[in-house]
């Protein structure tokens, strides 16, 4: 068992590096016996057979399905290992051949089932458009297109910020949300197929907008003009100021660094009365 215990360690560490697809199932051949006994893989896996004996007993791996025949020949300690990738569904026995064909231990069988890998559905959101702008209060709806390759989507669920919505199970897959305040909102949606894999579409980015209210306003001692602005953080907003609510002139154009955040107008200084406004372009 110690000599088994290293081959072990020895074949994980090859076995570290797999592709994404498909895997490399180690069985481990000792006296007289695989380890697993019965494996299940996926089409596209490889099984590998590795002798942990070699260096006392020579084993083989034969297959006893003549759909999918194999042979491995004596795995000694000259080669102790053989693998064979599966490409098709099936159910393949096999035995070790010197050992169950000559009578000496018939129990040294196992099976390899082979089962199709269940592919992950497709699924895209078609609406709204990424960066979009609507008017709070926003009613928005949300039209997602989603597919499987092998198989039926049975869910759509509808995500604003990660929080779940709602869900459709039948095409089209359409959800609406309702009175949206203004900020910044990421949605996605994430279809299930009929065997349970799931897929989650790229984020669409909407913003809400409205118009900002100026707070505050303050004569400084240096007699610039400060205001505080409320809007929504990382949205943009343009200050523009007059002298006669006709004629409008641009003075700033901030990207809010929070829903809160000062305004100062150092070109006040010498003016008596001044209009402002923060215009959004809705």
């Amino acid at each position: 068992m110690k000599t088994i215990g290293i081959a072990l360690s020895v074949i994980a560490a090859a076995l570290a590096v797999t592709t994404a697809r498909a895997a490399t199932n180690l069985v481990v051949i000792g006296n007289y016996f695989f380890r697993p006994t019965n494996i299940t893989i996926a089409v596209g896996d490889t099984v590998l057979w590795s002798n942990a004996v070699a260096a006392t007993t020579i084993h083989d791996s034969t297959s006893t399905n003549a759909a999918m025949p194999w042979a491995s020949g004596d795995l000694t300690t000259t080669r102790r290992t053989f693998a064979l990738r599966f490409t098709n569904a099936g159910y393949f026995p096999y035995i070790c051949a010197r050992h169950v064909l000559n009578g000496s231990h018939p129990e040294q069988t196992g099976t390899v089932t082979v089962v199709a890998a269940n592919l992950p559905p497709s699924v895209s959101l078609t609406n709204p458009p990424h960066l979009a702008r609507f008017r709070a209060p926003a009613d928005i709806q949300l039209k997602a297109v989603a597919s499987d390759p092998d198989g039926s989507v049975t869910n759509v669920q509808f995500f604003i910020n990660s929080g779940l919505l709602g869900h459709a199970t039948v095409a089209p897959y359409v959800f609406t949300v309702s009175n949206l305040a203004a900020g910044n909102y990421a949605f996605t949606a994430r279809a299930v197929d009929n065997a349970g894999a799931a897929a989650t579409s790229a984020p669409v980015n909407v913003s809400v907008l409205t118009n900002a209210l100026l707070l505050a306003p303050e004569r400084l001692p240096d007699g610039a003009f400060r205001f505080t602005v409320s809007g929504v953080a990382s949205q943009s907003y343009a200050l523009e100021f007059s002298s006669n609510l006709l004629h409008w002139s641009a003075l700033h154009t901030n990207v809010a660094p929070a829903n809160l955040f000062n305004v100062t107008d150092s070109t006040a200084t010498n003016v008596l009365e001044r209009f402002y406004r923060m215009r959004q372009n809705l």
